[in-house]
Formats: C-alpha cells, sequence, structure tokens
C-alpha cells in the first residue's frame, strides 16, 4: 500500500514493502521477513536511479535520508532483513540473502536502472560485504551451518555510499569494550589496573596506559573467541546445537571519555547512549546478547567476515565516504580507514560537522549525495 506525506516542498509516496525470504519461511502471524519502505516523489516519472540501505540491526525503514533524498528525485528502499531488532541471531551470509531480495525488487518491480548501496552507521560493513560478495562470492558459512545458495548469484550495486560508517562490527565492538572485566559472568567485575573510570588512570590517559587497554580489549575477544569455540565443540552429540550468553560493559572506548585522543568536534565524554559510564554498566549495548555462532559471525576479531576492510578492497564502483567531524564513536581514523581500503579510482572523502545521526544537516547531506551521484 503506498501513503503521502509532505516532507520540504515536496510530496512523497511510500510504499510498504513486504517479500519472502530465501532461507526461512513468512511468520505465523503473517509478516514477511524482508519488510521495508520504498521512498519515491509522488508524482512525475519513476525514479531510474534508487537507493537501499539496511543494517545489521536497527530498523532502517524509515531512514532519516529517505524523504530528503526522495524529494531530489530518487527512490529509496529503507531495508530490514529478519535480524531487524534481533541481533542475537545474526548470521552474515543470511542477511546478503535477504539484502539481495531488496536490490532484486527495485530492478525488477520498481523499475530502477541504477542502484546505489548506502552503508550508514554499522550499516556501512554490512554494504560493503554486500558489494563484495556481489562481485567476488566470499562469504563462507559460520561453524556447522550449511552453504547458502543465496548468495552467490546476488545483484550487485552501481554505486557506494558509506555514511558516518564505521569499519566493522568486530572492530568496533572490540574499540568499544571494557577490558578490565575479569569475569564475564559478573557485569561488576574489573581489575583496577585497567578500569577507565578509575581515576588514577585518568582521563588523561597516558600513552604507556592506552596501549595496555587497546592490548588488553583485543585480548578479551580472543578469550570469548576461545570460549565460544570450545562450547559448540562440547555441544557436539547433545540436544542443543547453540545457545545465548552475555558480553557486558561495551562502552568504554577511551576516546569517548577522553577528548585529547584523537580530537574532533564531537562533545567530549559522551557516547550514543550518552555518559560512556553509565551506558557502561546499563543493559543496553553491541553485542550484549549473542548465539555462539552469532558471535563467530559478527563479533569475533579472529573469525567474523563483517570487518570491512576486506570486502572494501573489492569495491570498484564509484564510492563517496562521508564522515560527520562530530560524530561521538565514529572517528576520523576510521572514517580514513574506510576511504583508504575502497579499491574504487572513484572515490571521494567529504567531511560534514555534525553528530553521528546528522540532525542538524540531513538537507545539506542529501545535497552533497545527491551531487556527487548527478556527476556520474
Amino acid at each position: 500500500m503506498a501513503g503521502l506525506g509532505r516532507e520540504v516542498g515536496r510530496e512523497i509516496a511510500r510504499e510498504f514493502v513486504g517479500l519472502p525470504s530465501p532461507l526461512i519461511g513468512r511468520a505465523g502471524a503473517g509478516g514477511h521477513p524482508c519488510q521495508g519502505l520504498y521512498h519515491r516523489p509522488a508524482s512525475g516519472p519513476a525514479p531510474r536511479t534508487a537507493f537501499i540501505a539496511a543494517h545489521y540491526n536497527v530498523d532502517f525503514s524509515e531512514h532519516y535520508l529517505a524523504s530528503y533524498l526522495a524529494e531530489r528525485g530518487y527512490g529509496f528502499l529503507g531495508w530490514n532483513t529478519r535480524f531487524r531488532g534481533n541481533e542475537p541471531y545474526f548470521l552474515l551470509d543470511h542477511a546478503l540473502a535477504e539484502i539481495g531480495v531488496g536490490v532484486r525488487w527495485l530492478r525488477e518491480r520498481a523499475g530502477v536502472e541504477r542502484v546505489i548501496l548506502l552503508g550508514n552507521s554499522g550499516g556501512g560493513s554490512l554494504m560493503a560485504a554486500y558489494q563484495s560478495q556481489a562481485v567476488e562470492p566470499n562469504v563462507v558459512p559460520v561453524a556447522g551451518m550449511r552453504p547458502v545458495e543465496a548468495i552467490e548469484n546476488l545483484p550487485a550495486g552501481d554505486l557506494f555510499v558509506a555514511l558516518a560508517a564505521h569499519s566493522g562490527r568486530p572492530e568496533v565492538l572490540t574499540a568499544w569494550m571494557d577490558p578490565s572485566v575479569t569475569d564475564e559472568t559478573d557485569a561488576l567485575s574489573a581489575d583496577p589496573a585497567l578500569d577507565p573510570f578509575d581515576p588514577e588512570n585518568g582521563p588523561p590517559y597516558g600513552a604507556a596506559f592506552q596501549e595496555r587497554y587497546r592490548a588488553a580489549q583485543r585480548a578479551r575477544n580472543e578469550r570469548i573467541t576461545d570460549r565460544v569455540l570450545a562450547e559448540l565443540d562440547a555441544l557436539k552429540g547433545t540436544r542443543a546445537r547453540d545457545r545465548l550468553f552475555n558480553v557486558h560493559r561495551t562502552w568504554a572506548d577511551l576516546r569517548m571519555i577522553d577528548p585529547a585522543i584523537e580530537p574532533s568536534e564531537r562533545v567530549p565524554n559522551r557516547c550514543y547512549l550518552g555518559d560512556p559510564r553509565a551506558a557502561n554498566y546499563g543493559v543496553f549495548g553491541i553485542g550484549s546478547v549473542c548465539t555462539l555462532r552469532t558471535w563467530l559471525s559478527m563479533w569475533s576479531l579472529r573469525t567474523s567476515q563483517c570487518v570491512a576492510a576486506p570486502h572494501l578492497a573489492r569495491i570498484t564502483v564509484p564510492s563517496l565516504v562521508v564522515h560527520a567531524t562530530a560524530d561521538e564513536c565514529v572517528y576520523d581514523s576510521d572514517a580514513r580507514a574506510v576511504f583508504g581500503a575502497l579499491a574504487a579510482r572513484d572515490k571521494r572523502l567529504e567531511f560534514i560537522k555534525d553528530e553521528h545521526y546528522l540532525r542538524a544537516s540531513r538537507p545539506r547531506a542529501a545535497d552533497l549525495i545527491d551531487a556527487w551521484v548527478r556527476e556520474r
């Protein structure tokens, strides 16, 4: 069904799109596994160029740029795989198959000739993985899972945009996790020598502490992977194939607390959930609940295929990287790493002074992206 809404000066049509997945059936209550909203101008010819945006977990159906880009004559499919709001069970190969469902709908049903993959925030590495798999199949199943045939022939995108994009799921979690945790079953356990909220350690944080802290973060990620692999092995021959577990305290990147580390225009001592200390000891966080296989698929430094760099190295279509210079948790080094890893000869890095969600500059961001697309 379609509905009409008015944004800044142009009427926008929004169409709900619900489609089957090549992997699982429709829900008993009736919902399709793959769902989204297609935004387009309400009058005039149907768009020949359209964006598609998807995320590992966040609902992108009403993405903040959808109406702005539709006003400028584009189609925009805010797309969700079945893992929307369902991060504990995420599997990369399954998600890529379901993103492919949305890309095919744009080409075959919406009449779009050119598809632009928009990788926003965490979706940056996800959409990079999609294009990478489409042009050079490389994604393999996580331990004990069957290959997904539907990802062997994905329709590729024609352009790629990374907007306020992180450098990959395992890298982000590791950079944010609190390495002072001494007992993964105790959310309050802490080694004082690594506690980022102990005034004895900072801020400001000395170079030696930063080095020990980063090494301890990587070590924590590796310890969890060791345990996950051991538990999967122990489950063989039992009635269970997987289990859930918690990852505590994942809002402790030193850059969130100390603005002297990689200075930018961000508000100091702030993360996406506000005060890092309060967020770190709260119950909302990335990777906070996982299955064993989801850890291996999305969060493990050793096994995850959600690392952006190898996928970006397979992207040769024209590419645009847009960095928000006041982003609380994506830093200049992240944007430059994404830009540097892209194999595209035609690539550009642009900066917008705003926070992660571009609340003050969405029209400007839409104008920037529109101008870049029209040049091509």
